[in-house]
């Protein structure tokens, strides 16, 4: 059952939103080839302390222990939740950045796939079609609508393309917590799923796969590759059902 939102508490969670969105746009003059994801950490960590919020990853329960880093970093054939460490991007990586902020006890959450200097046409197509699935997934959550509506426009147009939506993982609800009902699914079948009413506040992240969509989790109990060694691209918004359509809190407008 989802959580349904004032409009008071939709601005506390799009101010939570607005800190990712400046982050985002301020991060591609790092990300180049050399940095290590642990300095794309610290300066994502430093940059959201400085804007008077809690980067809510840290410390997230795990199978195995906490999320240990603000951020979660996943380079080429890491689907989801990388650890940042000492490894340095190369030119013709991709890299996505999923950061979650708390702020004033509401929670923003995005996710952006980088290129890392020049790629390769393959992997710019998967970066544009993972991006523009998320929009086509965003159009779908209108009141009339059920969410699985989201999730079929998603897959119908991902695989449509020649690439695969991850099914292990999904969007969500978010708002007073991180990871609320409902479950936003990247597959399934229209006119399944619960109705989609004004005051929702959904997580939508495609997770798209350049091979097949079978994923395995590493010893870490966090990070998540793809079964094929093949790329990853990840691209979420938080976005409002308000007066029967969506509305990004994810964006700096």
């Amino acid at each position: 059952m989802a959580l349904i939102k004032t409009l008071e508490e939709i601005k506390k969670i799009k101010k939570a939103n607005i800190i990712i969105a400046k982050l985002y746009n301020m991060l591609p003059q790092y990300v180049k080839a050399g940095i290590t994801t642990n300095e794309l950490n610290e300066i994502i960590d430093d940059f959201i302390k400085s804007h008077g919020a809690r980067p809510a990853c840290i410390g997230v329960p795990g199978f195995k222990s906490p999320f240990p880093k603000a951020a979660c970093i996943s380079v080429n054939d890491e689907v989801i939740h990388g650890i940042p460490s000492d490894r340095k991007l190369i030119n013709g990586d991709i890299v996505s950045i999923d950061v979650v902020t708390e702020k004033d006890g509401f929670f923003g959450d995005s996710a952006i796939t980088f290129p890392v200097g020049e790629i390769d046409e393959e992997s710019k197509k998967l970066l544009d079609i993972t991006e523009k699935s998320r929009d086509i997934g965003i159009k779908n959550a209108i009141v009339g609508n059920r969410i699985g509506d989201i999730g079929h426009a998603i897959q119908s147009y991902v695989e449509k393309n020649g690439f695969s939506v991850v099914r292990d993982y999904a969007g969500h609800g978010v708002g007073h917590e991180m990871h609320e009902d409902p479950i936003v699914a990247n597959f399934g079948r229209a006119g399944r799923g619960i109705k989609i009413e004004n005051g929702m506040v959904l997580a939508i992240e495609p997770m798209v796969n350049m091979g097949g969509y079978k994923i395995i989790l590493l010893e870490d109990g966090w990070t998540t590759v793809t079964k094929d060694g093949k790329k990853s691209a990840h691209f979420e918004h938080s976005v409002a059902i308000i007066d029967n359509f969506p509305v990004i809190l994810s964006i700096d407008d």
